[in-house]
C-alpha cells in the first residue's frame, strides 16, 4: 500500500526558464506535476516528446496551444481557465499572447498502453468510523 505523500512548495524544484516561464516541479516515482506561470507575450520553444504524455490544465488566464497536425499543417487552439489539452508525440508549443500572467498545471507520465479507466473509476474502498454515517456503496463517485 502506498502511503500518503504531502509536498509543499519548499519540496518543489523551482526553475525560472529563459522563455519567461517559471515552473515548480513536483517529482514522483511514476509521474510529475508542474505548476507553471508564463509571462505575458511569451512563446515557449517548439518541442515534442518521444515517450511521455503531457496533460495541461489552465488555472488562470488564456493559453495558446500551437501544434503540427498529423499532416504537418500548423494549428492553433486557445485554452481558457479549466480547459485542458493532452499532447503526446505531436510537435507543439505554448504561448501567452495576453497582457496578463497565465497559470497552468502540467501532468507528465509515461503510458503503458493499458486502458485503466475502469480501474480508476472503481478503485475506492469506503470505511465507516464511529460518529460517521455508514457507507452503503462502493465504486466511483
Amino acid at each position: 500500500m502506498m502511503p500518503i505523500i504531502f509536498k509543499a512548495i519548499q519540496d518543489a524544484i523551482h526553475v525560472d526558464k529563459k522563455t519567461r516561464t517559471s515552473v515548480d516541479y513536483y517529482i514522483f516515482d511514476e509521474y510529475e506535476i508542474h505548476v507553471n506561470k508564463i509571462q505575458p507575450h511569451t512563446v515557449q520553444e517548439w518541442h515534442s516528446h518521444a515517450r511521455i504524455i503531457e496533460t495541461l490544465l489552465v488555472t488562470k488566464g488564456r493559453l495558446l496551444c500551437r501544434y503540427l497536425d498529423h499532416d504537418g499543417s500548423k494549428k492553433d487552439r486557445y485554452l481558457g481557465k479549466n480547459e485542458l489539452v493532452q499532447v503526446g508525440a505531436s510537435v507543439h508549443t505554448f504561448e501567452n499572447d495576453t497582457d496578463e500572467v497565465t497559470e497552468f498545471i502540467v501532468f507528465r507520465f509515461v503510458p503503458d498502453g493499458v486502458d485503466k479507466r475502469e480501474l480508476i473509476k472503481g478503485d475506492k474502498k469506503l470505511y465507516s468510523f464511529p460518529g460517521t454515517e455508514k457507507a452503503t456503496s462502493v465504486g466511483g463517485e
